[in-house]
Protein backbone atom coordinates (compact mmCIF):
# COMPACT_ATOMS: atom_id res chain seq x y z
CA UNK A 1 0.00 0.00 0.00
CA UNK A 2 1.14 3.84 -0.61
CA UNK A 3 0.48 6.57 1.41
CA UNK A 4 1.30 10.18 1.08
CA UNK A 5 2.34 13.18 3.15
CA UNK A 6 3.12 16.46 2.96
CA UNK A 7 5.81 18.32 4.80
CA UNK A 8 8.04 20.64 4.99
CA UNK A 9 11.28 19.79 2.97
CA UNK A 10 13.67 19.97 5.99
CA UNK A 11 11.14 17.25 7.87
CA UNK A 12 10.81 15.35 4.63
CA UNK A 13 14.25 12.84 4.80
CA UNK A 14 13.04 10.47 7.51
CA UNK A 15 9.50 9.59 9.76
CA UNK A 16 10.03 9.94 13.29
CA UNK A 17 6.53 11.44 14.67
CA UNK A 18 8.67 14.13 16.46
CA UNK A 19 6.73 16.88 14.71
CA UNK A 20 3.45 15.82 15.81
CA UNK A 21 4.92 15.50 18.87
CA UNK A 22 5.24 19.16 19.94
CA UNK A 23 1.60 19.61 20.29
CA UNK A 24 -1.99 18.97 20.14
CA UNK A 25 -3.25 17.21 17.10
CA UNK A 26 -6.75 15.21 16.40
CA UNK A 27 -5.28 11.86 16.80
CA UNK A 28 -2.26 12.46 19.61
CA UNK A 29 -2.16 14.66 22.62
CA UNK A 30 1.45 16.50 23.61
CA UNK A 31 4.38 14.41 23.98
CA UNK A 32 2.78 11.29 21.63
CA UNK A 33 5.18 10.70 18.85
CA UNK A 34 2.87 9.91 15.60
CA UNK A 35 3.37 10.10 12.08
CA UNK A 36 0.14 11.08 9.80
CA UNK A 37 -0.58 9.76 6.46
CA UNK A 38 -3.22 9.91 4.07
CA UNK A 39 -4.81 7.63 1.23
CA UNK A 40 -4.58 9.97 -1.32
CA UNK A 41 -1.85 12.65 -2.66
CA UNK A 42 -5.34 15.35 -2.45
CA UNK A 43 -6.23 14.24 1.20
CA UNK A 44 -2.77 14.75 2.31
CA UNK A 45 -3.27 18.35 0.32
CA UNK A 46 -6.68 18.52 1.87
CA UNK A 47 -5.34 17.86 5.48
CA UNK A 48 -2.99 20.92 5.33
CA UNK A 49 -5.31 23.18 3.72
CA UNK A 50 -7.33 23.44 6.79
CA UNK A 51 -4.55 24.65 8.69
CA UNK A 52 -2.81 27.55 6.39
CA UNK A 53 -3.89 30.32 4.40
CA UNK A 54 -2.27 32.02 1.41
CA UNK A 55 -0.68 34.37 3.59
CA UNK A 56 1.17 31.66 5.85
CA UNK A 57 1.69 29.06 3.01
CA UNK A 58 5.15 27.82 3.00
CA UNK A 59 6.46 27.43 -0.25
CA UNK A 60 8.43 24.82 0.51
CA UNK A 61 6.19 21.36 0.68
CA UNK A 62 7.05 18.25 -0.65
CA UNK A 63 4.80 15.35 -1.24
CA UNK A 64 6.24 11.73 0.18
CA UNK A 65 5.27 8.97 -1.06
CA UNK A 66 5.70 6.32 1.57
CA UNK A 67 5.56 2.16 1.11
CA UNK A 68 3.45 -0.31 3.45
CA UNK A 69 3.80 -3.34 2.75
CA UNK A 70 0.92 -5.73 2.60
CA UNK A 71 2.28 -7.68 5.51
CA UNK A 72 2.01 -5.04 8.19
CA UNK A 73 -1.38 -5.40 9.86
CA UNK A 74 -3.27 -2.49 10.01
CA UNK A 75 -6.23 -1.61 12.55
CA UNK A 76 -9.34 0.68 11.25
CA UNK A 77 -11.01 2.69 13.54
CA UNK A 78 -14.84 3.03 12.29
CA UNK A 79 -16.55 6.13 12.75
CA UNK A 80 -19.29 4.46 14.41
CA UNK A 81 -16.69 3.92 16.95
CA UNK A 82 -16.43 7.83 17.11
CA UNK A 83 -18.67 10.58 19.73
CA UNK A 84 -21.06 12.47 17.11
CA UNK A 85 -18.38 15.65 18.13
CA UNK A 86 -15.43 13.49 17.20
CA UNK A 87 -14.83 15.98 13.99
CA UNK A 88 -14.94 19.11 15.35
CA UNK A 89 -12.16 21.59 15.93
CA UNK A 90 -10.66 22.14 17.57
CA UNK A 91 -10.09 18.74 18.34
CA UNK A 92 -11.31 16.33 21.44
CA UNK A 93 -9.32 14.66 24.03
CA UNK A 94 -11.33 12.16 23.16
CA UNK A 95 -9.93 11.44 19.78
CA UNK A 96 -6.00 12.36 21.30
CA UNK A 97 -6.73 9.44 23.59
CA UNK A 98 -7.72 7.12 21.13
CA UNK A 99 -4.68 7.82 19.18
CA UNK A 100 -2.47 7.86 22.48
CA UNK A 101 -3.89 4.56 23.01
CA UNK A 102 -2.91 3.26 19.56
CA UNK A 103 0.48 4.48 20.04
CA UNK A 104 0.74 3.36 23.69
CA UNK A 105 -0.33 -0.35 23.10
CA UNK A 106 1.83 -1.07 20.34
CA UNK A 107 -0.48 -3.98 19.40
CA UNK A 108 -0.64 -2.28 15.56
CA UNK A 109 2.05 -0.34 13.34
CA UNK A 110 -0.99 1.12 11.52
CA UNK A 111 -4.36 2.82 12.79
CA UNK A 112 -6.64 3.74 9.93
CA UNK A 113 -9.22 6.22 11.23
CA UNK A 114 -11.71 9.01 9.22
CA UNK A 115 -10.60 11.93 8.32
CA UNK A 116 -12.14 14.85 9.65
CA UNK A 117 -11.72 17.08 6.59
CA UNK A 118 -13.29 14.79 3.35
CA UNK A 119 -15.84 13.05 5.03
CA UNK A 120 -15.89 9.15 3.60
CA UNK A 121 -12.06 9.42 3.23
CA UNK A 122 -9.26 8.05 5.16
CA UNK A 123 -5.90 8.94 6.78
CA UNK A 124 -3.50 6.19 8.36
CA UNK A 125 -1.51 6.84 11.79
CA UNK A 126 1.86 5.17 11.95
CA UNK A 127 3.53 4.29 14.55
CA UNK A 128 7.06 4.94 14.98
CA UNK A 129 7.75 3.04 18.10
CA UNK A 130 6.33 -0.01 16.83
CA UNK A 131 8.67 -3.45 15.94
CA UNK A 132 7.38 -3.27 12.19
CA UNK A 133 7.89 0.76 11.60
CA UNK A 134 11.39 -0.30 9.87
CA UNK A 135 9.91 -1.94 7.23
CA UNK A 136 7.85 1.13 6.24
CA UNK A 137 10.01 3.36 3.69
CA UNK A 138 10.06 6.58 2.03
CA UNK A 139 10.35 5.60 -1.68
CA UNK A 140 9.82 9.16 -3.18
CA UNK A 141 9.95 13.38 -2.28
CA UNK A 142 8.61 15.61 -4.54
CA UNK A 143 8.38 19.20 -4.69
CA UNK A 144 4.60 19.81 -4.09
CA UNK A 145 3.71 23.74 -5.08
CA UNK A 146 0.34 24.64 -4.34
CA UNK A 147 -2.16 25.98 -6.95
CA UNK A 148 -2.94 29.59 -6.17
CA UNK A 149 -6.25 29.08 -7.17
CA UNK A 150 -7.41 27.07 -4.41
CA UNK A 151 -7.70 30.64 -2.01
CA UNK A 152 -9.43 32.57 -4.40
Amino acid sequence: MKVFRLSKKKYAKELSGKGASKSENRWNSKGTEIIYTSESRALAMSEILVHVSLATLPSDFVMMTIDVPDTIKIDELKISELAENWNQHPPTIGTQKIGDSFIDSMKYCILKVPSAVVKEDFNYLLNPNHKDFKKIKIIQTTDFPFDRRIFK
